[in-house]
């Protein structure tokens, strides 16, 4: 499964294909009036904007994985798996890629809600213009599809936060470890250096300077002392 998973990451345009065609047989099976050549033009057809944003959000994803395909299928691999990178620059990368894809689904609750909704407006029109079988075969693969979306966006969503949690935690540890690996040098230093010469004031030297003259004076007025 690993193979497959890595092999469909580095052509995009696999999925694209597999897409379509799946997307095409369930058109027939709910449609069967309809040729297959047209049903796939029109599934083609209907599937442009999706297309567009796939390849947009592709392309952000190699840019913040370094630029390669190989970069973002690797790091797509470790996010599965729960590795956390130890490379400074492989863990950014994870870090900039996890936190695009959590911004990315920022929204993902209200859109599930949306689409639940959408998918059951079909269901009921079909079941006000349509025969029982094709209800129910529309209603069997809205629930089955409706399912799996969920189920597999929540389990990627927590993926995404325990890559973060590591990550985050990861950094705040180095960084804590830098400063006190700072305090201590800094401290060392000081000690070896010992403390240092407080200069005395200016007051006390001027005292001093005028006690030593009037001490010359009274030797100098009286030999004997």
């Amino acid at each position: 499964m690993e193979r497959v998973n890595s092999f469909l990451g580095k052509h995009l345009w696999v999925q694209v294909v597999l897409s379509l065609l799946v997307a095409c047989v369930v058109a027939l099976l709910l449609f069967p009036r309809g040729s297959a050549a047209s049903t796939l033009l029109y599934v083609a057809f209907s599937s442009i904007g999706g297309l567009g944003v796939v390849l947009a959000v592709r392309r952000r994803e190699k840019r913040a994985a370094g630029g390669s395909v190989d970069g973002l299928v690797a790091l797509d691999r470790k996010l599965r798996r729960g590795e956390v990178p130890t490379a400074p620059e492989e863990r950014r990368a994870m870090r900039d890629l996890v936190e695009n894809r959590l911004h990315r689904g920022r929204h993902r609750v209200a859109a599930q809600i949306g689409l639940a909704v959408l998918s059951c407006a079909v269901v009921v029109a079909t079941a006000l213009t349509a025969n029982l079988p094709r209800t129910l075969g529309i209603a069997l693969f809205t629930g089955a599809f409706l399912g799996w979306l969920v189920l597999y966006g929540n389990r990627q969503y927590r993926r995404l936060r325990a890559m973060h949690a590591e990550l985050t935690a990861g950094a705040a540890g180095a960084t804590e470890a830098a400063g006190a690996t700072g305090a201590a040098g800094a401290a060392g230093a000081a000690g070896s250096t010992g403390p240092a010469e407080v200069p005395r004031a200016t007051g006390e030297t001027a005292r001093d300077t005028r006690e030593t003259a009037r001490d010359a004076r009274e030797t100098a007025r009286d030999p004997r002392r």
